[in-house]
């Protein structure tokens, strides 16, 4: 049960998923909302400029088919003619084109958003499988396109129907009347026809564009699996992880090796701890340029008698540095007098080597607070 819950796809898709099928070109689109909008668009321009429209596109072919004998006896005038005629009616009818095209761009931008690729346009050979295309033919998809399309149809159809019969004596009319007073009466007819089927187009828009968004995002759910398997890809798989640290904590090992060799003095457990102290006249306080416990204590005190650096038994205050002194930062101001202690017997001892005299000595009670060295712990 709880493997056919995993490959059910009940988990809302992913940033990461809308964006690789954004990129595939596939995005929601409510093609009866762009239908209603550029003939709504049209009807209520032509209607706005119709009058307009019309007695300007009458001026052109009154003018326009005037001809002189010149013209007609040469075709190549006779060309250029009917193309002035067909770039003057063009601009004419353009106040209509323009409006119709912007709803054709901002439509579909409502819905799905502005997208530009060229991923849709690659040969898919998968698409030529004839058993896919008779799989899309039998589809819950096909099946709803379908029932779109009889539904509109039989809108369309019986709205025009229904308001043609509510109009046929005024049609029947239109006989008897002259050209001149029927040709206006019948154009606000065609008008309130008009604008009552393409309203009717606006129940199939409000049904359609929250449709076309569910199935999108439907279609990409994901199963718990598919969750999962990308979170650890985006976060990388735990044995890459564990790899990067191990190779993290390599180098910052090998970095605080090689700070070794500028250590004044090293601190030691003795064997339990090893920590490195480093101080210079520039600095504020002595800072730690390395520490380790166990193999690596070992190997830094290895380390400081190669390159002679001092190494100094003081339980108590290594186990205070190591516990609350970070690697690279200065010592806690708790533990400054113990570390001028040790710097000073350092010193000291430096001098007896060099020149003699009486022998240095290091106190077996450095002042280490207790609260940094609770019971002496390892």
């Amino acid at each position: 049960m709880a493997e056919d819950s995993d490959a059910e796809r009940t988990e809302p898709a992913s940033s990461k998923r809308l964006e690789e099928a954004r990129g595939k070109g596939q995005i929601p689109r409510s093609q009866e909302l762009a239908t209603f909008s550029i003939l709504m668009t049209g009807i209520v321009m032509l209607i706005s400029l119709g009058p307009e429209l019309l007695g300007t596109l009458k001026a052109i072919f009154i003018a326009e088919l005037s001809f002189s004998r010149t013209t007609i006896s040469d075709p190549n005038q006779m060309l250029l003619h009917f193309t002035g005629s067909a770039q003057k009616a063009l601009m004419a009818c353009l106040p209509i084109i323009l409006p119709c095209a912007l709803m054709a761009i901002i439509t579909p931008v409502l819905i799905g958003g502005w997208l530009f690729t060229v991923e849709a346009l690659t040969p898919n050979f998968a698409r030529m499988n004839p058993m896919n295309g008779i799989g899309r033919m039998f589809s819950l998809k096909s099946i709803v396109e379908m029932t779109k399309t009889i539904l509109k149809s039989s809108l369309i159809g019986g709205v025009a129907a229904w308001v043609l019969w509510g109009q046929r004596e005024e049609f029947i009319q239109l006989i008897t009347m002259p050209l001149e007073i029927g040709m206006p009466y019948m154009w606000k007819m065609v008008q309130h026809t008009l604008l009552l089927v393409i309203s009717s187009l606006a129940i199939l828009a409000a049904i359609d564009a929250p449709y076309q968004l569910w199935d999108y995002y439907k279609g990409l759910r994901m199963t718990k699996e598919e969750v999962k398997q990308e979170g650890k890809d985006a976060e990388g798989s735990a044995e890459i992880k564990g790899k990067i640290r191990q190779l993290q904590h390599e180098a910052a090992r090998k970095r605080m090796m090689s700070e070794i060799p500028k250590a004044n003095v090293i601190v030691t457990n003795p064997t339990h701890f090893a920590v490195a102290l480093q101080y210079t006249e520039s600095m504020r306080a002595p800072k730690i340029v390395a520490k380790g416990a166990f193999l690596l204590a070992e190997r830094i005190i290895e380390l400081g008698k190669e390159h002679k650096v001092a190494i100094v038994r003081t339980p108590p205050f290594a186990r205070a540095l190591y516990h609350h002194a970070e690697l690279g930062e200065e010592i806690p101001a708790a533990l400054y007098t113990a570390a001028a202690e040790v710097l000073a017997y350092i010193y000291q001892l430096k001098h007896w080597q060099n020149f003699g005299g009486e022998e240095p000595n290091l106190s077996t009670e450095l002042p280490v607070p207790s609260d940094l060295d609770p019971g002496g712990e390892v």
